[in-house]
């Protein structure tokens, strides 16, 4: 199924965008040219994902052969589509987004302790095995936010899937609220391929704390930090394709620059990523990757992850300027004292952050 030799794939979560906040599809476009032009072919959006579809139907489906390109997307259950119908007919939109005439991948969608009994609920999984019978979609599979009880469970329930989706980065490998290491062991052991999410942890490891920066900035080599995250996920076993969410030309070219001639971590670097390893665990910096699902339901519209961005930055920084940045992403919109603490964030949270909590924290700010 993944015949590919370039393990990179292109994530199209965090395209650029324009200063009216639309997709800037020119640079997409170039993004594209980029990719392809070095030997790539997956492409990864999402129904969920804002102009996402729209953007790659003009970026790469116009503009290229539909045999030259796999094109993964997904369906979501959340507190918007919360019905069977809506949940059935995000296809449909996604193909005229689009305009692919089908999807190589479809994935039933960030499936975690709170959501996974809705695919359940609304036949999702039978209703897949019916576009594949279609030809509308080739391969099905699971993105997977949860502990690996649930991941054995649900492929013991539905061993005829494809592939998993997993958040596999050197800062989750142990994580006990992510699991990455035990995961793909899990799918591993089942014989399911692994499409890597988060390699980079929303953007966390292309830009880590200063400890981090000063573990790999001893080698002198060159290597970005998004380089070294990019290397150690593919250095591991049963990884297929690795999904960088790329948000300009310049990353795309950094990514490239990795695996054009990937070579897997030696045992000293691997020494460095443990070190880096140890660093992140003993930061208390917030591990939001900015998805934004905890968001869209929030009755008070909390701009949960600029909130926490502000928090993270704090560390060095005079406090008038951590507060002047406060005031600046919530203005027209709900402040952290603002919180009902009704929970809806937490249940669509795939990092299972206690949101409420943090928020409750983050009022100094105010002050």
């Amino acid at each position: 199924m993944f015949d590919n030799k370039f393990k990179l794939g292109f994530g199209l979560m965090r395209l650029p965008k324009l200063e009216d906040g639309s997709i800037d599809v020119e640079q997409t476009s170039k993004m594209v040219d980029l990719f392809i032009e070095a030997g790539g072919t997956y492409f990864d959006t999402a129904f969920v994902y804002p102009g996402s579809e729209e953007a790659i139907r003009k970026a790469l489906v116009d503009r290229y052969p539909r045999e030259s390109y796999t094109l993964a997307t997904k369906l979501m259950c959340n507190a918007e589509i919360n019905d069977e119908a809506s949940a059935k007919k995000e296809i449909e939109t996604s193909l005229e987004r689009t305009n692919a005439g089908y999807f190589d991948y479809y994935l039933l969608h960030a499936l975690q302790r709170s959501n996974y009994k809705k695919y359940e609920e609304y036949h999702i999984w039978d209703y897949v095995k019916e576009l594949k019978e279609k030809g509308l979609i080739k391969h099905y599979g699971f993105s997977f936010h949860a502990d690996s009880d649930l991941l054995n469970e649900l492929l013991i329930e539905h061993p005829d899937v494809d592939f998993v989706q997993l958040q596999i980065n050197y800062a989750d490998w142990k994580n006990p609220g992510v699991e990455s290491c035990r995961n793909l062991e899990i799918c591993k052991a089942f014989n399911k391929p692994v499409i890597v999410m988060e390699p980079v942890k929303g953007g966390i490891l292309a830009d880590p704390i200063d400890e981090v920066k000063a573990i790999f900035d001893k080698e002198n080599n060159g290597m970005s930090y998004a380089s070294w995250a990019l290397r150690f996920v593919g250095s591991q076993e049963g990884i297929h394709t690795i999904l960088s969410g790329m948000s300009s030309v310049a990353q795309m070219e950094d990514n490239l620059k990795v695996f054009k001639d990937f070579k897997t971590l030696d045992e000293h670097e691997m020494e460095l990523i443990g070190e880096a390893q140890k660093a992140f665990d003993a930061d208390q910096m917030i591990p939001c990757t900015g998805c934004r699902y905890c968001t869209k339901g929030c009755p008070m519209s909390i701009p949960i992850p600029d909130i926490f961005t502000v928090e993270n930055r704090k560390k060095g920084s005079p406090e008038f300027r951590t507060r002047r940045e406060y005031v600046n992403v919530t203005v027209g919109k709900g402040k952290a004292s603002d919180c009902i603490q009704c929970g809806q964030c937490e249940a669509a949270c795939p990092q299972h952050l206690p949101i409420i909590e943090l928020l409750e924290k983050a009022r100094w700010m105010e002050e």
